[in-house]
């Protein structure tokens, strides 16, 4: 049984879909913006920083140890502040999709306190365990 299997249950699918639906959200977006130099440039950092959020996510719950799937989550919070840094950019460089740019960046920043409670939530349960393991040793 993997570590996410053991720890998170039925709620994989939730957040695994989550972070595709945010990722699909964003291609959306970026296929209305008009194809500027600086557009392009942002774009591309966007969809892949906003892709690679899902993708981590899905190799964090087949992670092979605790310790392997908190290193995942951390890339996932590294890739979820990237896309907020595109978003916030994207939104200086077209100030009429700050709407729609704002609604994105709100659920980047729900992904990072969920990301963010998730690594908190597992270091301890690491910890837990070597403190047992040391105590019944």
């Amino acid at each position: 049984m993997n570590y996410q299997s053991q720890n998170l249950k039925n709620k994989k699918y939730d957040l695994e879909e989550r972070t595709a639906k945010f990722a699909e959200a964003v291609i959306t977006l970026v296929l209305k913006l008009p194809k500027t130099p600086v557009n392009k440039r942002i774009i591309e950092q966007l969809v892949g920083s906003s892709g690679s959020i899902a993708a981590n996510y899905c190799e964090a719950i087949e992670g092979e140890s605790k310790k392997d799937f908190v290193h995942k989550i951390g890339i996932c919070k590294k890739e979820i502040k990237e896309t907020k840094l595109w978003l916030r950019l994207l939104a200086k460089a077209q100030p009429e999709m700050s709407d729609d740019l704002k609604t994105l960046w709100k659920e980047a920043q729900e992904l990072l306190l969920i990301f963010s409670k998730i690594v908190i939530s597992s270091r301890i349960s690491i910890e837990n365990y070597k403190i047992e393991k040391l105590i019944v040793n």
